[in-house]
């Protein structure tokens, strides 16, 4: 559903947008006067786009999840699993075959009925064979995925090559896992970015690129309707604009906030959720063959260089705390005794020097992350001072999230920040990517064999002691072998107006719309 404003205008979609009412109709269906009916969030980034087998990003898993199901979810408040579009599953002795009972009478958004073929057709096509560009999550849900099976309409059989300990939790993720109709992914070339079609109980209305997305409740959805029938995602970049129309009650939630507009936002009559993080914020190195940053004594001297606890202090003032190691404290295969490369300025001036390092190339992004919410311009120029004190000079370039992304790929850089955000709340699921063979999981392509077998043991290993120690040896490596710098790991925030209740923020970092309740005063 691609429209500009011109053609949302044209499908009388005239709507007066203030968190007190909306006045329209969209492709037929009224939308509610009631204020208490209409929910508005804003956020800094646009999503990538709606097909969950192409996007890795939490912006667009922000809509997804509110889109479509999976055959498991997520409890409300963590990560155990529980049914979903399957209502039950049986797994044989030895650990390789999972045969899924399915729900009965559910039907997609477009009114295709949900059943067994759709669960084959949206595996098929995303296994090793048939991967496209983008399919980032595919490899990690389903590259261990030998056979699918349709037993009957309502039965279905998925056989692995080897056992794998995270692949139920896998299969809850709101990437790669959900189901798409079958009928829009023929209908739209294999790719349903514009025109998501799911089960889940809210379905797109409308997408006015880089103003806002609304969605509306799924009138045929098979679970408990929300109590929010309509949301307005609205996409605004600054951080000030955002608060400002939170405290004049323009919307109702914010993300992407962070230490310096608190107090504004408490002043101005609004609540803060708070609350741990399942997410990393690093730097990555460039290690591609003709970098500099390919050198381990170069990569280590740079991470000398900046003081990271310092650094963190100052920019986020308390709602991150320093990643001394990859993982946060909370997650399985945390050490307290892995420590990345410490702050040592005079060691980082006499390795950059004989090394010859004077000049190099920062790529970064504008906007606001759930791990990093002062933006990559403000971190990198951050990191730049102090490499200016080693005696290095760094150059920046910023973009968009969503160009960032391809630059990564085409440009020269050498360093670059990402960061992470837990979904499932296994371990692999964590720390994998930095195993991946691809630059779009793996930005810098930092290889290290004995960190990869590690990673790929681990998978096949169950929950326990001996699964807690390779991914504690993992660590170790990846320290060692100064493979990305972490940074901090970020506490979840958010803002929202009195009146709005409910666990709209899970740990895995997403917003499901249907758990959210409205009060307005009269």
């Amino acid at each position: 559903m691609k429209f500009s404003t011109k053609t949302l205008l044209a499908a009388a979609m005239s709507v007066v947008f203030a968190a007190g009412t909306i006045a329209s109709v969209a492709n037929g269906a009224p939308m509610s006067r009631k204020p208490q009916d209409n929910l508005f969030y804003a956020t800094s980034t646009e999503p990538l786009g709606l097909d969950p087998a192409l996007v890795d990003d939490n912006d667009s898993g922000n809509i997804n999840c509110n889109l479509y199901e999976s055959l498991l979810k997520f409890k409300a408040d963590n990560t155990e699993i529980e049914p979903s579009l399957a209502e039950s599953w049986t797994i044989s002795d030895d650990g390789l075959t999972y045969t899924f009972k399915l729900r009965q009478g559910v039907k997609f958004h477009d009114g295709t009925p949900f059943n067994a073929e759709a669960v084959k057709f949206n595996i098929v096509r995303q296994m090793p064979e048939n991967l496209v560009p983008k399919m980032s999550y595919a490899p990690l849900v389903f590259g261990g995925v030998d056979t699918v099976k349709v037993i009957d309409d309502y039965t279905i059989e998925i056989k692995l090559k080897e056992s794998s300990t995270p692949f139920l939790r896998n299969m809850a993720m709101c990437f790669a896992a959900p189901i798409v109709s079958p009928t829009a992914l023929k209908k739209h070339n294999n790719n349903v970015m514009e025109n998501p079609v799911g089960t889940g109980p809210y379905k797109l209305v409308a997408w006015d690129k880089g103003q806002q997305l609304i969605l509306t409740t799924n009138e045929d959805y098979w679970g408990k309707k929300p109590a929010v029938q309509n949301v307005i995602y609205k996409i605004m970049k600054e951080t000030s604009a955002r608060v400002v129309a939170l405290n004049n009650g323009e919307v109702d939630i914010i993300n992407g906030i962070d230490a310096n507009v608190i107090d504004q936002i408490k002043q101005g009559g609004s609540k803060v959720f708070e609350a741990e993080g399942n997410n990393v914020n690093y730097m990555v190195y460039n290690c591609r063959d003709g970098y500099v940053t390919a050198d381990r004594e170069v990569r280590k001297a740079l991470a000398q260089a900046i003081n990271v606890p310092e650094m963190v202090k100052s920019l986020y003032k308390g709602y991150a705390t320093h990643a001394p190691s990859f993982f946060p404290t909370f997650m399985a295969g945390y050490d307290p005794e892995v420590k990345a490369v410490g702050f040592d300025l005079e060691a980082a001036k006499k390795t950059l020097a004989a090394k010859g390092v004077k000049e190099i190339r920062i790529l970064t992004y504008s906007n606001a992350r759930y791990y990093n919410t002062v933006g990559g311009q403000v971190l990198a120029e951050a990191v730049q001072a102090y490499l200016s004190k080693a005696g290095v000079k760094a150059t920046i370039d910023v973009y968009d999230w969503s160009t960032f992304k391809s630059k990564l790929l085409t440009d020269k850089w050498d360093l670059t920040f990402v960061g992470w955000i837990g979904d499932n709340g296994d371990p692999d699921n964590f720390i994998n990517i930095l195993a991946a063979e691809d630059p779009i999981s793996n930005q810098g392509l930092w290889l290290n064999k004995e960190f990869i077998e590690i990673i790929k043991k681990a998978t096949h290993v169950p929950d326990g002691p001996e699964r807690v120690a390779l991914y504690q040896k993992a660590e170790a490596i990846l320290a060692e072998d100064v493979g990305v710098l972490p940074i901090s790991h970020a506490k979840t925030l958010a803002a929202y107006r009195p009146g709005i209740n409910g666990k709209f923020t899970h740990p895995i970092g997403l917003n499901f719309f249907d758990q959210v309740t409205k009060e307005v005063k009269k």
